[in-house]
């Protein structure tokens, strides 16, 4: 990083604020804007500028990558409403999940369809993944990468026999090969099947209403043994391999050993797994039905310490905007999976982490969670997630607010609730640059456009 005056002549727009040195400390500094990308960054107060935007003592971060986004789950969302959201909290790429309604992405035709869609529609920019569906799929995978897929994602457990298939043990040796011989990250959705299904078909449990009931179906075991086949079989397969959502801190071990012998694996958690426990069930209900669920306090606990040591690489916001009549059934099993969150993921998690840690190593290690590591597992690490000369001038200002609540009414998403209503998170996006462009401004709310965001594709 310089602390000389750049060419103050290309620069377009100057934005000023408190930026970090390389061992994390924020001082007063500046990241100069030319053509969409970041033409320097530097120390010190900017002499002249054409557009210069200042930010007082708020922090200058990484525009976020959401690694885990479902736009397209229902009719309802879309990525019009999703990127809105995204831009909002300061996400400026989101990696779209390829389990749409309408069915899953799995072919050429079907990734240029969707592609039409992020012209059309996106606020931000959007990475897509490819799926692989049960019965030969995986023969697919050049083509797909072909077409602009970063990367693919499979589920273990079969959540829906049409858009969300399970790919079984057998042929998921398969998956993982072709994946890794096209150079491309596999993520999975990794619990395991027999023991869900078993205790979902439990009448008791189907009777149920008490929303204990839904993490009583999932238990820690049926995590782990999930994680452990999908990386048992990477390291015989040899591929990249992600795990999405983990909620334990035992998960969070069991990587840690693979790592240590040399299984390119990595995963992520979610800010649901950072704020909630399981108590919040009793209040949240349905809304708070999410898979894996939500754990006690101490797996909530071992997830921090797996943020901060850097053990989980990834904090994404598995975004899945159900609308309420989806999430408010009495039978907590008749309640869709999931919760909207990309426009929450960024305050929530760095608003609680300064109130933890403060400005330390801990919030660099979340920081880069939210930004450079999720780019660099899914290749676009050359253009995303780095305040640094020559990337995409995408910017998210955080300001640390301990009065600004959250309205889950007033959110971009169409989903038109949120399970951190209410909440004093404690950080509030105010400003958000997506390649140069302002798209969010606190004071004036939305300002991007549907059709400025674009397609990025794996180096």
């Amino acid at each position: 990083m310089d602390t000389a005056q750049p060419d103050t002549a290309r620069a377009e727009t100057v934005l000023a604020g408190r930026i970090p040195d390389s061992e994390g400390r924020y001082h007063r500094g500046a990241v100069w804007i030319a053509d969409g990308r970041i033409v320097d960054v530097a120390f010190g107060e900017p002499s002249s500028a054409k557009n210069l935007i200042d930010v007082g003592e708020s922090l200058l971060l990484p525009g976020a990558v959401d690694a885990h986004v479902h736009s397209y789950s229902h009719a309802g969302e879309g990525l019009r409403a999703s990127t809105s959201a995204a831009a909002a909290g300061g996400v400026t790429t989101i990696v779209e999940m390829p389990f749409d309604a309408t069915g899953p992405v799995n072919s050429r035709d079907r990734v240029n369809a969707k592609l039409d869609l992020v012209a059309d529609e996106a606020v931000v920019d959007v990475a897509l993944l490819g799926t692989m569906e049960p019965g030969g799929g995986w023969r697919r995978t050049a083509d797909l990468v072909d077409a602009g897929v970063v990367g693919f994602k499979v589920s273990l457990f079969d959540t829906d026999p049409f858009r969300f298939p399970r790919i079984n043990d057998s042929e998921l040796l398969d998956v993982m090969k072709a994946a890794g011989e096209v150079g491309s990250t596999l993520c999975t959705h990794a619990e395991n099947n027999e023991i869900i299904k078993a205790l979902l078909a439990d009448p008791a449990n189907q009777a149920s209403t008490d929303p204990a009931v839904h993490g009583r179906t999932r238990p820690p075991v049926s995590e782990t043994l999930g994680v452990l086949t999908a990386m048992e079989i990477a390291a015989n397969q040899g591929n990249a391999l992600h795990l999405c959502h983990l909620s334990l801190g035992r998960s969070a071990d069991l990587v840690s050993w693979y790592q240590s012998q040399g299984v390119d694996v990595t995963f992520e958690t979610c800010p649901h797994y950072l704020l909630f426990t399981e108590d919040d069930m009793a209040t949240l209900r349905g809304r708070l039905k999410i898979n894996p669920p939500v754990r006690d306090d101490a797996s909530r606990t071992a997830m921090w310490k797996a943020v901060t040591s850097g053990t989980a690489s990834v904090i994404s916001s598995d975004h899945a905007p159900w609308p309420a009549a989806q999430k408010d059934h009495d039978r907590i099993l008749d309640n869709h999976s999931g919760t909207p969150g990309t426009e929450t993921m960024v305050a929530t998690t760095l608003g609680e982490c300064l109130r933890r840690y403060g400005q330390g190593p801990e919030f660099t290690a979340a920081v880069a969670a939210l930004t450079a590591n999720p780019a660099d597992r899914y290749g676009i690490g050359h253009r995303k997630g780095r305040l640094a000369t020559g990337y995409d001038a995408d910017i998210l200002v955080l300001t640390p607010d301990e009065q600004w609540q959250i309205d889950g009414s007033a959110l971009h998403s169409n989903a038109g609730w949120s399970p951190y209503h209410k909440r004093l998170p404690g950080a509030r996006v105010t400003l958000t640059l997506s390649r140069g462009t302002v798209v969010w401004d606190a004071n004036t709310g939305l300002v991007g456009a549907p059709g400025h965001g674009e397609q990025v594709r794996r180096r």
